[in-house]
């Protein structure tokens, strides 16, 4: 039987969950300070120890927005390499990533402090302008073509960098507020904020499931999906949108985590194939598994230190990167 087809999706996916769920348990039971597991254990069945209780609620809050940001992250990079045919396409095509850090330096300078609990709104606020006016421009120029979308996006995303170094470099308050949140961490994340980000996710991840067989179509080239009464531009427009809340919601929430959006949908294809009804569901828990197991290694490697998740995304993502054009995937 070919790899991917048949029953062997559905055990894809068992298999994925199956990590997932080891992924929990290591986040939950392992941390920069060794604990006890039993201890743990304990605490999580209801014993009474202040000091376990304060790490373990810790440890649960970050592994829940490791689990929404992941799954978030890995469904962007399906529908944006879905959209764009292009399987170097991650969600920060659309400018999302640029746009949240614009968003963060300006509130920073306008209030010359740190941001705190309302950085999740204004970075989220940020990403969504700036993929509007990416998606914006790009409708207008050359009949709204990919190829136009990609190069704007670019231009955007050089705009709005060169803006962030001239604000951090201009003035060190921006910076202070800025360095935390621009690497990206699970850490110090709480649970009202997946709260904050859930209605984005929910819409993201909703239109991204309906969109699914509009993408299988497109897969085949838009003159073949326009014959089989496919809307293209429609379609386009509805994974824009599903793409840009899933990515602008996770980067808010967390700050911006690398190589999620572009390893995850490799992995995926590579497994099941290019079915996009399979691939949105593995490549969600497969981003959650990704995202919760990085962030355990930079718990652990540096005790009693850690190395923040962006930082290992980035260190296990870069190796993925230079693979994937040495074999040529970036040509398929």
């Amino acid at each position: 039987m070919r790899r991917g087809a048949g029953p062997a999706r559905p055990r894809a996916v068992l298999l994925a969950s199956a990590g997932l769920a080891l992924a929990v348990v290591s986040s939950l039971l392992l941390g920069g300070r060794p604990t006890d597991p039993a201890a743990v254990i304990g605490v999580l069945g209801g014993g009474v120890d202040p000091y376990l209780e304060a790490i373990v609620d810790a440890r649960l809050d970050r592994t829940l927005m490791g689990v929404l940001c992941g799954s978030a992250l890995a469904v962007s990079g399906v529908v944006i390499q879905g959209i764009t045919r292009n399987p170097l396409g991650d969600p920060g095509l659309l400018g999302v990533t640029v746009g949240s850090a614009a968003a963060i330096v300006t509130a920073a300078a306008i209030t010359g402090s740190a941001i705190g609990s309302r950085s999740v709104w204004i970075a989220l606020l940020g990403a969504l302008v700036a993929v509007g006016v990416v998606s914006g421009v790009g409708a207008r120029a050359a009949s709204g073509s990919v190829a136009a979308l990609l190069l704007t996006g670019a231009v955007v995303s050089a705009v709005l960098s060169a803006y962030i170094q001239a604000m951090i470099l201009t003035n060190p308050g921006v910076f202070d507020s800025f360095r935390f949140w621009v690497i990206g961490s699970l850490s110090g994340r709480e649970a009202e904020v997946g709260l904050t980000i859930a209605p984005a996710l929910a819409a993201g991840l909703l239109l991204a499931a309906l969109l699914a067989p509009a993408l299988n179509n497109l897969a085949l080239g838009e003159d073949v999906a326009t014959s089989l009464g496919t809307p293209v531009p429609l379609v386009r427009s509805a994974g824009i949108l599903s793409a840009a809340l899933l990515a602008a919601a996770a980067t808010a929430a967390v700050g911006p985590i690398a190589f999620v959006g572009l390893v995850v949908p490799h992995l995926t294809r590579s497994i099941i194939g290019v079915d996009h009804r399979w691939q949105l569901p593995l490549a969600a828990v497969l981003g959650a598994g990704l995202l919760i197991a990085a962030d355990v290694v930079g718990r652990i490697v540096a005790r009693p230190e850690e190395i923040m998740v962006g930082i290992v995304t980035a260190l296990l993502g870069s190796p993925f990167l230079l693979l994937a054009v040495r074999r040529g995937w970036a040509a398929r």
